[in-house]
């Protein structure tokens, strides 16, 4: 699945459109190189994705990557899934009350926020941050607008919050052997780049078709009157959360063609901002909770 990603020269003359093209081809070839933190979690991801895995083997997966032990316990002890409010500290109590889908979640999650972690230069570091506090938040929102509002399965959702952005986390790793590409507006990105990229990155990393879909919708920006699917709840989600994501701004992408006037139309805003209300303190809690 990983080989050595392509270092040849950037042609100074190749547009932006042009070098994502270069980057997603590189990509269906299979060149995707992660860190070491990054590979210990798709093992743990590959190896829950086994009917038969026990939880003994989960933990001990879980357990021999730090990064990911703590967010496990961290998410564990979130309002979303510690009602109780006794603080866990066991991962592999954390990993019962989690269950198996939510910590190949994890394990994504992971993944997503270090494909970008080799940055080192100020504002590329600090845009990695903001698309990462961006994904959480979506991630977080989904889950709630998943049970309250569309009635999609609510993990399958904040699955696909979290890798909603991860073409965006991948460009960011990329900047180094592309110069330029991040200068100016990200239009070209939103237009061209996105979807291409970021398609050719979740199939590397083999996204379930249902969340790939998702995303498609998404990227295309129609939102259903009632909104009822997986693509609805991430451009509800992209379009309230509170942290922007760098790549599209305030709003989300879609909001020039008046998204939240469609949101009002398809909800009811008095509405929605109620659902939010009540719900503030799960998704606060839970975005705290997936902050690598």
């Amino acid at each position: 699945m990983a080989g050595e990603t392509s270092c040849l020269p950037y042609d100074f003359g190749m547009d932006k459109r042009e070098a994502f093209k270069s980057i997603a081809a590189d990509l269906a070839k299979g060149e995707l190189v992660f860190p070491t933190s990054a590979k210990v979690a798709l093992k743990v991801r590959q190896a829950l994705n086994d009917p038969d895995c026990h939880i003994e083997t989960a933990v001990k997966l879980v357990q021999a990557e730090p990064l990911l032990s703590a967010r496990v316990i961290a998410v564990a002890n979130s309002v979303a899934f510690n009602r109780s409010g006794r603080e866990i500290t066991d991962v592999r109590y954390s990993v019962a009350r989690l269950g198996f889908d939510t910590i190949r979640l994890l394990a994504v999650a992971l993944v997503t926020r270090q494909l970008a972690g080799s940055i080192v230069t100020g504002s590329k570091r600090n845009s990695a941050t903001q698309l990462w506090e961006h994904s959480a938040h979506v991630a977080s929102l989904a889950r709630v607008i998943a049970q309250l509002v569309t009635n999609v399965d609510p993990e399958t959702a904040m699955f696909a919050g979290i890798v909603h952005e991860i073409g965006g986390f991948y460009l960011l790793s990329r900047a180094r052997d592309f110069p330029g590409l991040l200068d100016g507006d990200f239009t070209d990105w939103i237009e061209t780049g996105e979807a291409e990229v970021g398609r050719a990155v979740l199939r590397v990393l083999a996204v379930p078709l249902p969340v790939l879909e998702a995303i498609e919708e998404y990227w295309h920006g129609h939102l259903e009157t009632p909104p009822r699917t997986l693509g609805d709840t991430l451009l509800l989600c992209e379009e309230l959360a509170q942290v922007p994501s760098p790549l599209h701004g305030f709003g989300g992408k879609n909001s020039e063609d008046g998204m939240r006037a469609k949101i009002d139309q398809a909800i009811g805003w008095d509405t929605l901002t109620s659902i939010l209300t009540e719900s503030a303190v799960e998704v606060e809690s839970l975005a705290a909770a997936l902050m690598f």
